[in-house]
């Protein structure tokens, strides 16, 4: 299975169509966002592509009940899990946090050994790193001042553990 990993949309709606339009022309079933959303109106771009969609919480994230109703209404098994969720993704064991709590606590996470994935956003800046056999990730952001080789989403094959990092115009 192949895991969409997207965080720091920032209401950047046309970088939002374009995500999910790529995941789903890739055939990717779940998308996991690290936060900052910002607002319910940018998660319309998700809609209609039968994702199942997992959020957490980012430091600039604002109405969050419209944003829990509006991830609930993606599909059955999507939801917004707060400041930080585990989950077990075919087999794989993630661990997603925004990452505003500081860059100390996503290595806390990674080298706690309980994770095979930590996914974390906040800091704008694209990144792939193992810390003890865990792999760490950023998968980029779409905020206006983020560099074009930042601008990015991850993709996770729960199979191999592979990732992949493909650029995004919007």
């Amino acid at each position: 299975m192949e895991v969409g990993i997207v965080s720091d949309t920032h209401d950047n709606y046309g970088a939002a169509t374009e995500i999910a339009e790529r995941f789903a022309d890739r055939g990717i079933e779940t998308v996991l966002h690290c936060g900052d959303f910002i607002s319910p109106p940018l998660l319309g771009a998700f809609e209609g592509h039968g994702f199942v969609f997992h959020g957490v919480l980012g430091n600039n994230d604002g109405e969050r009940d419209g944003l829990e109703r509006t991830i609930d209404d993606l599909s059955a098994d999507s939801k917004l899990h707060g400041r930080e969720v585990d989950l077990t993704l075919d087999g794989v064991r993630v661990h997603a946090l925004h990452g505003d709590q500081g860059i100390d606590t996503v290595n806390t996470r990674a080298e706690s050994g309980e994770y095979d994935v930590v996914c974390y956003g906040h800091f704008h800046v694209a990144e792939q790193r193992d810390v003890d056999g865990t792999t760490v990730v950023n998968p980029g952001a779409h905020f206006p001042t983020v560099s074009d080789e930042n601008r990015s989403v991850a993709i996770l094959d729960t199979e191999t553990g592979g990732l992949e990092f493909l650029g995004i115009e919007g």
